[in-house]
């Protein structure tokens, strides 16, 4: 194998480690906006709510997360990390529609 067919066949194997890891949905900006999602979160660091980081990392893999996660969003809920709840959509910037809730869920576990 010569010297241009290695570094091609480097350059390919970069390309693909890359994409591979570079999973993140764009992020809903509207969506995310409307929500007030960063009143309470942030990307990495936990702030009044954990990070969506810390989200997907404890929900990525669990059966039925996106549903939980989903409903939590579109009616409030209980609080499992610490003492804040999901407020209502009623103090966060109005209803959800379950396709709004599906996009917002999909970019948080894709962190």
């Amino acid at each position: 194998m010569n010297i241009l067919s290695r570094s091609c066949l480097a350059a390919c194997a970069v390309f693909v480690l890359a994409a591979s890891t570079a999973h993140a949905e764009p992020e809903p900006t509207a969506l995310v906006d409307q929500q007030h999602c960063m009143f309470c979160h942030t990307r990495d660091a936990p702030f009044l709510a954990p990070s969506f980081q810390q989200i997907a990392e404890r929900y990525r893999n669990v059966p039925d997360a996106q549903f939980m996660l989903e409903h939590k969003l579109r009616l409030g809920g209980k609080a499992h990390w610490g003492d804040m709840a999901m407020p209502l959509p009623a103090d966060r910037g109005g209803p959800l529609s379950a396709e709004d809730a599906h996009t917002l869920v999909q970019w948080v576990l894709s962190q």
